[in-house]
């Protein structure tokens, strides 16, 4: 089951994707798409769900963040080999952990504005995953009990601000705009092996990421885990994993960083597609 929120900024309405590909309205199921209604039995409620009966929504609408009301968006560094090597970075003993503030999240295929005065925003095609169901002390074995679904995500970064601002990443990876989630959250159900999904990123049609969620240094299995340890993992909690190698900021023998009207086009496997104008104020 496909998962979605459509309409105009901050008054999206539920909905899911039906098995034409066509936009059907939730909003007289429930009231949104959020933690509140990503447990088992609500999930199941909304699969016995008969889409033909619920109204159809224009092809052409905006599709919003697909997870309303995300109480944490945190997100793995340097989760992937390949990644690792091409930043020239150690492979972590644990994973590493940073925080994207919520008001970064935005639709999948909205407008990427960086900040004024950025030079080196970059790219990071991710899987992200849905907690359904609260994670405290969790054993690896039955940590993808907890996880209601998956979806695409963008983890645009500013680079200078991630690393020559003092501080922490997050400066980097918080500015408006650099969260897109969706287009949908795809119930688990629907992704046989979340360890093996292929991934890319096109920028204005030239691909620069290509990978596997198989060369993760560290599964969703014990990512969830490990920050069940630290602390609870709340039913619409968001985990965007890490990415896989090509972004601009590893590029040989110069770095490449976004410009204004460029167009990213990302996608993983099951997960849909995301497409983003970068447009600079």
């Amino acid at each position: 089951m496909k998962l979605l929120r459509y309409g105009d900024t901050g008054f999206e309405k539920p909905g899911l994707m039906d098995s034409e590909g066509d936009i059907r309205d939730l909003s007289a199921v429930v009231d949104d798409i959020t933690g509140a209604v990503l447990d088992e039995d609500k999930l199941a409620d909304l699969k016995a769900l008969d889409p033909a009966t619920l109204p159809l929504v224009s092809a052409d609408t905006r599709l919003g963040p697909c997870v309303g009301q995300v109480g944490k968006l945190m997100c793995i560094g340097l989760n992937y080999a390949d990644h690792a090597e091409e930043t020239g970075a150690d492979i972590p003993e644990h994973p590493i952990l940073f925080m994207k503030a919520n008001s970064a999240i935005n639709g999948p295929n909205d407008d990427i504005i960086p900040p004024r005065g950025s030079k080196y925003t970059d790219w990071e095609v991710e899987l992200g995953v849905v907690i359904g169901k609260a994670a405290k002390y969790v054993d690896e074995n039955n940590a993808l009990d907890y996880v209601a679904g998956y979806c695409l995500v963008n983890d645009v970064t500013e680079r200078k601000f991630q690393s020559k601002l003092s501080g922490q990443w997050t400066k980097g990876k918080s500015c408006d705009t650099f969260g897109p989630i969706g287009p949908w959250m795809v119930t688990k159900d629907e992704i046989g092996d979340p360890q093996n999904l292929d991934m890319w990123l096109d920028v204005n049609g030239q691909r620069m990421q290509t990978g596997n969620t198989k060369t993760m240094i560290f599964n969703v299995k014990q990512i969830v885990s490990h920050l069940s340890q630290l602390f609870t993992l709340y039913p619409g909690d968001i985990i965007s994993t890490g990415t896989p190698p090509g972004v601009g900021m590893g590029m040989k023998p110069n770095p490449i960083f976004l410009k204004d009207g460029d167009v990213m086009t990302l996608h993983v496997d099951g997960l849909g597609q995301q497409t983003q104008k970068v447009k600079f104020e």
